[in-house]
C-alpha cells in the first residue's frame, strides 16, 4: 500500500473541528431565540429549560455536545497515527479518517433535522467500528 502524507490525517482532524463549529453556529442561531423566549432565572435548572425548549432546538445543541464526546477520542488517534508512522500516513488510515468523519456529519444532519433513533444509532456504530480499527491500527504500531 503506498503513502500519502500527514495531511491523509490531518486533513480530516480539520475538517471534523471545522464541522464541529459549523455545528456550533447552527446551535446558537436555534437556540438563542428559544432561550429569550423562556426567559430563564438565575435558578432555572437545565431539565426546566429543556421541557420548554422545542425538540428540534434540542436536537442541534445535543449534537454538538456529541461532537465533544466520542471525536475526541478520533483527534487523538488520528494525531498518534501521524506520528507513529513519521507523517507517512497509508492509504487505509487516510481512507479510514475521512470516512469516520463523513459519517460523524451525517450523524450531525440526522440527529439535526429528523433525529431518526435507527439512523443515527446505526451512523453511530459504523463511526465506531472505523475508530475501533483505527485503534487497532495505531495499538499495532506502538506494541
Amino acid at each position: 500500500m503506498s503513502s500519502v502524507t500527514a495531511s491523509g490525517l490531518l486533513g480530516p482532524v480539520a475538517a471534523l473541528n471545522g464541522w464541529t463549529l459549523v455545528m456550533e453556529v447552527w446551535m446558537y442561531a436555534v437556540t438563542i431565540p428559544e432561550y429569550n423566549k423562556i426567559k430563564p432565572s438565575g435558578q432555572t435548572t437545565k431539565s426546566q429549560i429543556d421541557a420548554q425548549m422545542p425538540p428540534t432546538a434540542r436536537w442541534k445543541r445535543d449534537n454538538y455536545n456529541h461532537l465533544m464526546e466520542q471525536p475526541t477520542q478520533f483527534y487523538a488517534v488520528a494525531l498518534a497515527l501521524a506520528i507513529a508512522r513519521g507523517g507517512k500516513i497509508d492509504e487505509l488510515d487516510s481512507a479510514l479518517a475521512w470516512t469516520y468523519v463523513g459519517t460523524r456529519v451525517l450523524h450531525s444532519l440526522v440527529q439535526s433535522i429528523t433525529n431518526t433513533m435507527m439512523a443515527r444509532f446505526l451512523l453511530f456504530g459504523f463511526s465506531s467500528s472505523i475508530l475501533a480499527v483505527m485503534t487497532g491500527r495505531l495499538a499495532m504500531l506502538v506494541f
